[in-house]
């Protein structure tokens, strides 16, 4: 039997409150990544079916987004390691293999978990700005965007790794 989602099983320790849904945002999507790549074809990784976003860009700008968002709600400008990701985002690494990149994930993950502990929820509406040009957002914003992003593109790799999967079936 499969287990419930993560915001139905119960708040998450040591996270503030009004945090608790990204927590559970960032849980969850750990949780379904961590399976949909399970015994995933390492030759498949760099794949891009239709010119869609291959597993492995998804997988880099999963954990590239939530470091660069939460250093913005740090308060901190992206350091030139983080720009340098940022650019080879999208560039193939065939030397960056599956278990590499899911290995990354998981540590921003946890990174993003300590952070959201360790941040006090009357500093939420703080101001941050974002990128250089300093466009207006706040502690909360940037947290919950991440969220967000991190689930959208956790829904995009299931649906390219279910085109990938079906293709490579039906291929002889």
């Amino acid at each position: 039997m499969q287990q419930s989602e993560y915001w139905m099983r119960g708040p998450v320790g040591g996270i503030p409150d009004l945090l608790q849904p990204v927590a559970h945002t960032l849980l969850q999507a750990k949780e379904e990544i961590n399976q949909l790549m399970q015994d995933f074809p390492e030759s498949l990784l760099w794949a891009r079916p239709a010119g869609l976003a291959s597993p492995a860009f998804h997988l880099k700008h999963a954990a590239g987004v939530l470091d660069r968002l939460f250093t913005y709600a740090r308060s901190q400008p992206l350091s030139p390691e983080q720009l340098k990701t940022f650019y080879e985002e999208e560039k193939d690494d065939r030397g960056l293999g599956l278990a590499l990149l899911v290995e990354r994930f998981n540590r921003q993950i946890d990174l993003s978990l300590a952070q959201l502990a360790i941040t006090e929820e009357k500093s939420l509406t703080a101001f941050r700005g974002v990128g250089r040009q300093l466009l207006p957002s706040t502690v909360m914003g940037l947290m919950f965007h991440a969220a967000e992003h991190l689930m959208r593109h956790t829904g995009q790799l299931l649906v390219t790794k279910k085109i990938l999967i079906a293709h490579r079936a039906a291929t002889p």
